[in-house]
């Protein structure tokens, strides 16, 4: 048995903050590869949060913010370099499966390589810089704290700076408890 990483989602911000945001659970690599050749500035703003902080979900070729190591069976390995070097293909027009294999195959081995010294569950985030025209990453492992300034008992749950919700789909409802702005602008009280 191995040890792999799997995408993780605290909150609706990767939805946000990513083009395509990974689902959560999927099988991960760093996906630095993405950048290779790239010239920082041709980034657009998504591609540069992807690229600064992402992990790449294998399923959806999407991204997420963190990642948590799972054990991975050898059959769960072998089905994640399969479908790696699929995406490879299909995303990136890597001519076949059996060229695409070992990329993906090195890949697997790097995210694995990350596992090594993590026991099951750890939280891991990456930053990536450019640096003398190379991609330099960094690894990070999250870990809970007792007390921080933002989970103090006075703030009784309110310990974050943003929360997202969720609404219907389209909207419906949703705008009679919304302020008319514009009919606001220029009052003063």
């Amino acid at each position: 048995m191995s040890r792999l990483l799997r995408t993780l989602r605290l909150d609706a911000s990767d939805s946000v903050v990513f083009a395509r945001a990974a689902e959560p659970g999927e099988w991960a690599v760093p996906g630095s590869f993405l950048f290779w050749g790239r010239a920082p500035e041709s980034l657009s703003r998504k591609e540069a949060v992807a690229f600064r902080s992402g992990f790449l979900g294998i399923a959806s070729f999407g991204h997420a913010t963190l990642a948590v190591v799972q054990n991975a069976s050898p059959t769960e390995r072998a089905e994640a370099v399969e479908q790696l070097a699929a995406q490879l293909v299909a995303q990136l027009g890597a001519p076949d499966l059996a060229t695409a294999r070992p990329a993906a195959e090195e890949e697997i081995t790097l995210a694995e390589s990350l596992c090594v010294e993590h026991g099951e569950n750890t939280v891991i985030a990456l930053h990536r810089r450019f640096e003398g025209g190379a991609i330099h990453e960094q690894y990070r492992r999250l870990t809970p704290r007792e007390q921080t300034a933002f989970n103090a008992p006075h703030l009784r749950g309110h310990d974050r700076a943003f929360q997202f919700f969720e609404s219907s789909e389209d909207g419906a409802g949703d705008t009679a408890a919304l302020p008319d702005l514009f009919s606001l602008r220029g009052k003063e009280d």
